[in-house]
């Protein structure tokens, strides 16, 4: 087998009668570089890849898979993020783990909701959803989640983020009214003052 990638040192293993397991090869090419949660093993073999975290595979021994004769394993470095936009504690690309985080999840790790600013009732995730055709084609999808509604969070805490996903978190209609109010007094309060001058 050959090991490549996040590895201590890529090489090419021999297999032994006795069947060598994904973390036997890892372990002789000195483990893996890059920290165990951010990393993802993939197996090519016979032209089919496969993919799993290696938390995963550390967690399981049903993961911890025997290599076959030419199998190709890869260890990348994960880079799964998803982006937050509008009314969030914090506008931002976070990073997660290879193993995945839930919604729940996602929305601590940006601060949750801004207080006095955002709408619990309008809290969206937009995602591209691959189709199951040859073509490979994406399809956009938007997933609304009320946050006034308790069983919401039931279904964030199983809800599973992807890479890509971009949460936005709408603006409350008080905040709304609160910013229209701002720009007409910004542009009233001036006019109020050079009068008041004038008069003087």
């Amino acid at each position: 087998v050959t090991l490549v990638g996040e590895v201590a040192q890529s090489a090419r293993l021999p297999l032994t009668p006795r069947g060598e397991r994904l973390l036997d090869a890892l372990a002789q090419a000195g483990g893996v570089k890059s920290p165990v949660n951010l990393t993802t093993i993939q197996i090519t073999r016979n032209g089919a890849t496969y993919r799993m975290p290696l938390s995963a595979v550390i967690e399981r021994s049903e993961n911890n898979v025997i290599l076959a004769k030419d199998d190709v394993v890869t260890a990348l470095y994960q880079t799964s993020s998803f982006t937050v936009l509008g009314a969030a504690g914090r506008n931002d690309e976070i990073r997660f783990e290879a193993l995945g985080i839930t919604l729940s999840q996602a929305l601590g790790r940006i601060g949750g909701l801004q207080d006095g600013r955002a709408n619990p009732r309008g809290v969206f995730l937009f995602r591209w959803a691959d189709r199951s055709d040859p073509a490979r084609l994406r399809d956009p999808v938007i997933y609304s989640f009320d946050l006034k509604e308790p069983a919401v969070y039931f279904l964030a805490q199983q809800f599973r983020m992807e890479d890509g996903d971009v949460i936005y978190i709408t603006n409350s209609p008080v905040a709304e009214l609160q910013r229209f109010v701002g720009i007409i007094s910004q542009a009233i309060f001036p006019a109020a003052t050079v009068g008041q001058i004038v008069a003087q």
